[in-house]
Parts: C-alpha cells; sequence; structure tokens
C-alpha cells in the first residue's frame, strides 16, 4: 500500500506471486513523482500491471489514472455508473476539490460478481453503492478492498453528488457484513482493519443503524 494524494487515498499495488502480472488499485495521484513510488514497486518485483481499478469514481482516486497508464499501459476498469466521473462531470469535480488532473475516460466496466483475473488471481466485485453510485469492493480469498464504502470505526461520505445514506446502509449490511470475520479490510483511506473489528466497533456496521444519521 502506498498512501498517495493530498487527501492521502491508500493506492494498492496487487499481484500474482506465480505470474507477476498485478493490478493498481486506486492511483490517487495529484503530485509529480508520486507514479514513481507504484512504478519502483512493480519494477523491483519484475510486475506486468494489467488492470488500474477505481473503487470509485472521486477525483481523489482516480486523477492518477492517466499518468499511470501512460507509464505501463493497463486498462482502465470502473462501475458503469461511475464511469461518468471520469469525463466532464468529474473535471467540475475535481476543480472543485482543487484537482487539476483528471482520467482518462474507462476502458472497460465492472458489475456487481465480476472477477478481476491477473496472472492466477481473482478479486470479486461487490457493487457497494452509497458513497457513490457506482462504489464497488473487492473481494479476494481473506481480504477487501472497501475503498470508500468502509474504513475502519467509519464509513465514506454520502452528501456528495449520487450519495445515499439508505443505499450505503444496504451496502455495509447486505455485502460486507456478511464476509468472514477474518477478513482483512483495506480502505480506501487510514489503516487497515478486520470484518470481525468492524462488526464489534464500527456503529454504521451494525444491524438496525438509523440511516438517517448519514444525511
Amino acid at each position: 500500500m502506498l498512501t498517495v494524494g493530498s487527501l492521502l487515498t491508500n493506492c494498492y499495488v496487487v499481484w500474482c506471486e506465480n505470474t507477476g502480472e498485478a493490478i493498481v488499485i486506486d492511483p490517487g495521484f495529484d503530485r509529480e513523482g508520486e507514479v514513481e513510488n507504484v512504478l519502483g514497486v512493480t519494477g523491483e518485483r519484475g510486475l506486468k500491471v494489467k488492470f488500474i481499478v477505481n473503487t470509485h469514481g472521486h477525483p481523489d482516486h482516480v486523477c492518477g489514472n492517466g499518468v499511470m497508464k501512460d507509464a505501463v499501459g493497463a486498462s482502465i476498469l470502473i462501475h458503469e455508473l461511475d464511469a461518468g466521473m471520469l469525463s466532464a462531470a468529474g473535471k467540475r469535480m475535481a476543480t472543485l476539490f482543487g484537482f487539476h488532473v483528471v482520467s482518462p475516460v474507462a476502458d472497460g466496466f465492472l458489475h456487481d460478481g465480476d472477477v478481476v483475473r491477473f496472472g492466477k488471481v481473482g478479486l470479486r466485485v461487490l457493487h457497494t453503492p452509497g458513497h457513490s453510485p457506482g462504489s464497488v469492493c473487492l473481494v479476494g480469498e481473506d481480504c477487501v478492498f472497501s475503498g470508500d464504502t468502509l474504513f475502519a470505526g467509519s464509513v465514506g461520505r454520502v452528501d456528495l453528488p449520487g450519495g445515499s445514506g439508505a443505499e450505503l446502509v444496504r451496502s455495509l449490511l447486505e455485502k460486507l457484513a456478511v464476509l468472514p470475520d477474518r477478513f482483512i479490510v483495506y480502505p480506501g483511506h487510514g489503516p487497515k482493519s478486520t470484518i470481525d473489528v468492524e462488526k464489534r466497533c464500527n456503529p454504521f456496521l451494525r444491524n438496525g443503524f438509523d440511516f438517517s444519521l448519514l444525511r
């Protein structure tokens, strides 16, 4: 994991030990040279980046897509409901948050139940709307990359365009709370956690939470 950008986004490089194929999740670079840190990881291990995967379309998670794609030639994947954020709508939001670099359009779309495959590794896509309409989480054998759907002790905001407290709570309870307790949670910001810890300590992951509090 590398922490990148002015909003301290967690960018992950995940790879197959057998083949060296890899993906980069949420390259939210907005400072010169940050892509070099990722390329240092991939170069040191001899990795071939197959996909750039965005957990959602907010600028702090996608603004490094272009420079990453130029560097490694990988395809950009995002859920189709957030794909518009990689166009004019995204440019407006990027400007609002002080970002000056925006993403190229997506090369392919993610859907609930899809599996992103690289080498012998596969991450299953969970569509988890709420923070944004097209937010997704990526589930591996013993972990979940949760984007801004779930943080350690908290959740992503729902007051941006397309956000919904009701949808977020459904995503948390129906998609994430049912994962095995042992699963490690790798969020879009902040420290990692586990499903067990979040079910016990995160008020947003408790059944019956009043989603109106998120409005």
